[in-house]
């Protein structure tokens, strides 16, 4: 079903763009644009995280056609300026990208200088101090190496048998979701139990995926690049108690700031989905002194104030789709419907 749905999805906005639609309708101020990682494309047909997967050469051809179809390439300071005044006359759009893998150095920003075009980095700090759990890596792994799989949910063992691609996948996303859905203490423990069982060195894969400070360092140093906060240990913020979120929040900002000496002026709620965090976090980054935060909700940013700084939206590009038209189209803005008050839009 979820196949079928981003079928009839892709076919919406390739008739879309057919149509000459994104260029005779276009609205809202511009479009923050959200990738993941960057990488050469990967063999083996279990990858269940290839959605956040795009290569090096397909990054260089969007931002060549971007430049081609004028727009502005904004970091996240004047986004916010143009997001708080007047129209202009040409159409924004910033590139983002959440957390601090080391596929960001190594593939992307090589694209990126190369084109001279700016970009925020997010950085959830535990990560570059080494002690960063990417458990949707072990997770990955663990399913990739066995065909029988046996965990603990909850107080009773679960035991699946998954002999081909498919059920992997399957057994994947619904083992993602249960543990998105736990407090971050449980998810921690469930994933390092299931770890353990199955020889999978969490802490290792975890430290090996992420860049460390000096690799920071070196695109801190470069005035294109803003430097973003992902708190600290990038928690899924609706599982937490208000006070912990708080806390995550501040905290990633005051280590981010003590390495780069700098102020950390943007937040990206982890996950920064609809079911991963609440109205009462966007007021929280306003508490602790973000002058943004964006979000992977869907959507343009609108002028003129329309769009709360702090529920930015953004565009996920999903590596599966590699068509520029589509992407002509998301970033004209006609694909959504116009941005609702931030109390719309969560619970």
């Amino acid at each position: 079903m979820a196949s079928d749905d981003r079928w009839l999805e892709r076919l919406r906005l390739e008739l879309a763009w057919f149509t000459g639609q994104p260029l005779l309708r276009s609205r809202g101020a511009g479009a923050i644009l959200r990738f993941g990682a960057v990488r050469p494309r990967r063999s083996g047909s279990f990858q269940p995280l290839r959605e956040n997967e795009i290569t090096p050469q397909f990054l260089g051809r969007a931002l060549r056609a971007l430049r081609r179809w004028k727009y502005d390439f904004l970091g996240m300071d004047e986004v916010c300026r143009r997001a708080v005044t007047l129209p202009e006359k040409r159409r924004f759009v910033a590139l983002t990208f959440d957390g601090a893998g080391k596929d960001l150095i190594s593939f992307a920003y090589p694209v990126l200088a190369h084109h001279g075009v700016p970009f925020t980095l997010y950085v959830p700090t535990a990560f570059p101090d080494g002690v960063g759990e990417a458990w949707w890596l072990g997770l990955e792994q663990v399913i990739a190496r066995a065909s029988r799989i046996s965990l603990m949910m909850g107080d009773r063992e679960q035991r699946f048998t998954v002999a081909g691609n498919a059920e992997k996948q399957a057994l994947f996303s619904f083992l993602e979701s249960w543990l998105r859905s736990l407090p971050p203490a449980d998810l921690s423990a469930a994933i390092n139990d299931l770890c353990t069982r199955y020889r999978i060195d969490l802490a290792s894969i975890s430290r090996e995926a992420s860049m460390n400070w000096e690799d920071l360092a070196k695109l801190a140093a470069d005035p294109l690049v803003t430097i973003g906060s992902a708190t600290v240990n990038y928690p899924v913020l609706a599982n937490m108690k208000d006070a912990a979120a708080l806390r995550e929040m501040t905290m990633g900002k005051a280590v981010a700031e003590a390495a780069f000496h700098r102020e950390i002026r943007h937040l990206a709620f982890p996950f920064g989905d609809r079911s991963s965090f609440r109205r009462a976090h966007v007021l929280m980054a306003e508490e602790a002194g973000f002058v943004s935060a964006v979000s992977t909700i869907p959507g343009i940013v609108d002028a003129e104030g329309r769009t709360n700084l702090r529920a930015l939206p953004r565009i996920s590009w999903d590596g599966r789709g590699r068509s520029l038209r589509m992407m002509r189209v998301l970033v004209s803005g006609i694909a959504f419907a116009p941005v609702k008050p931030t109390g719309g839009v969560m619970n």
